[in-house]
């Protein structure tokens, strides 16, 4: 026991999914609240659920967050555990009396905030919840009739001209205690040991973690990119995305400071501007539906899917291909690889890897979605749910069913001098590039694959899957 560490009480900062000291209301209000602020993360069950890329990618933030909290005089302190035990710890050992955090959207961790809530305002201790990970509050955004937008482009025109509060700087200090509580150690956690020899791959090829390298990124974006993003984000070979997904994801960045950066580029005039705010809004129609239909993180969101007869066995040759990225479609072959090398994906490329999986071999979104959790660093439950639903075609605002991606037309539209798949697909290539044979310093060795492999021929045609879609869907209707 440390005994009280100041002569007021202090306030235990409960991060999690908002990894960041900038724009952070509940941090804020923390400080404001007076007295010592301890900050803390928790390695509670749903870190220890996380996939081995998004836990390697966390394990990197909170060390990024742990050294932009020492530059203010501050720490984190890391505890293993349930949250209610470790606070209860916490607050017992640092005489605390307040606990705050950032709200999350997800059914299981609202019930989990309500009985913390109960329980430490029942133990005499002050409990908030504050705003932060999305643009909106769920419940502020309704339809003409008082519902919620089931369909993406009226949600958009509904909250485009919306006004938004100014992001919160950052604290000058954030008051430390006198005597610190004990802490785990960050690298006692193994949060890349899963990953095995692929995390000194995604080591070199990621994007380097943390809320300075977000707002680098984004005034990178804003300054070099923005102005052709309507069209540079679906050039596969190019930069031309924002890359601000896995910073979102764990809220190094929050959505009101990129929202609030778009907003002055348009009103700069600037081309790009407008299709950036949407994307925005895609992310945040995703977290909505998160909070209104809360199962179309595991279920068909649209009733009667059920009955469709997908696959659901992920041990079948053609998943198997699909998973280790030898389908012998080299679009699909390439996105999956540039995931595997670098934790990320371009959007494009999830939108034909999803569709070929879902259609082309009429497989369970669900197995996409399962394998997508274990290896995107930038992996978001309402984001990946949602889109592998809308490629399904049993999602919200879905793409209907009938329309199958030809990943040949795509590579054609989107690839036409096959720069992107040179990048990722090594076999055929007299000198594949590194990021090529990055690939295979990252798969496990029990796949037998190597640079020098020939190139397969492909599982499924895309005039094959195609009328195998089509007549399955067919069949589904009738």
């Amino acid at each position: 026991m440390s005994g009280k560490l100041s002569d007021k009480p202090a306030t235990l900062l409960w991060f999690r999914r908002d990894l960041r000291l900038g724009d952070h209301p509940a941090l804020s209000a923390a400080v404001a609240r007076g007295g010592p602020v301890i900050c803390v993360f928790i390695h509670d069950d749903s870190v220890a659920k996380l996939g081995a890329a998004p836990q390697w990618r966390l394990g990197r933030g909170l060390s990024a967050l742990d050294a932009a909290l020492r530059d203010k005089g501050n720490r984190l302190v890391l505890r293993r555990g349930a949250a209610l035990d470790v606070l209860r710890d916490l607050v017992a050992d640092a005489g605390a009396g307040a606990v705050y955090w950032t709200r999350a959207y997800d059914a299981q961790s609202r019930d989990h905030e309500s009985d913390l809530t109960s329980a430490l305002r029942a133990d005499g201790i002050e409990a908030r919840a504050f705003p932060g990970h999305v643009l909106f509050e769920p419940w502020t955004v309704e339809t003409g009739t008082g519902g919620f937008y089931k369909v993406f482009t009226p949600m958009w025109k509904a909250v485009r001209g919306r006004d938004l509060d100014r992001p919160l700087p950052a604290p000058a200090k954030i008051p430390a205690p006198r005597t610190w509580p004990a802490s785990d150690r960050l690298d006692d956690r193994a949060m890349g040991a899963a990953l095995n020899r692929g995390a000194q791959v995604l080591a070199t090829h990621a994007q380097p973690a943390g809320e300075a390298a977000a707002q680098g990124r984004l005034g990178h974006f804003m300054a070099h990119i923005v102005g052709g993003y309507g069209a540079s984000r679906d050039r596969m070979a190019e930069d031309g995305t924002s890359a601000l997904s896995d910073y979102l994801s764990l809220g190094e960045i929050s959505a009101r400071q990129c929202w609030h950066a778009g907003l002055r580029a348009r009103e700069e005039g600037c081309a790009g501007a407008d299709d950036f705010l949407r994307e925005l809004v895609w992310r945040e129609f995703a977290w909505h539906l998160v909070y209104h239909t809360p199962h179309i993180l595991d279920r068909n969101w649209k009733d009667g899917w059920d009955a469709f007869p997908w696959n659901t066995d992920a041990t079948r040759p053609r998943v198997r291909a699909w998973q280790r990225a030898r389908t012998g479609v080299p679009l699909v072959d390439a996105a999956m690889r540039e995931m595997y090398v670098t934790g990320r994906m371009h959007n494009r490329g999830r939108m034909i890897v999803a569709s070929y999986l879902t259609k082309h071999l009429l497989t369970h979104w669900r197995i996409g979605q399962g394998w997508f959790e274990d290896c995107l660093v930038d992996w978001d439950p309402a984001s990946n749910a949602m889109g592998w639903q809308w490629s399904a075609g049993c999602g919200p605002d879905a793409t209907p069913y009938f329309r199958v991606f030809n990943p040949d037309l795509q590579r054609k539209r989107f690839d036409p001098d096959g720069a992107y798949v040179r990048r990722w697909v090594a076999e055929g290539q007299a000198r594949p590039p590194a990021t090529a044979l990055a690939y295979f310093d990252a798969i496990p060795r029990a796949w037998g694959m190597a640079p020098n492999d020939a190139y397969p021929a492909p599982v499924v045609t895309a005039a094959e899957g195609r009328q195998r879609a089509l007549d399955a869907y067919e069949t589904f209707k009738n």
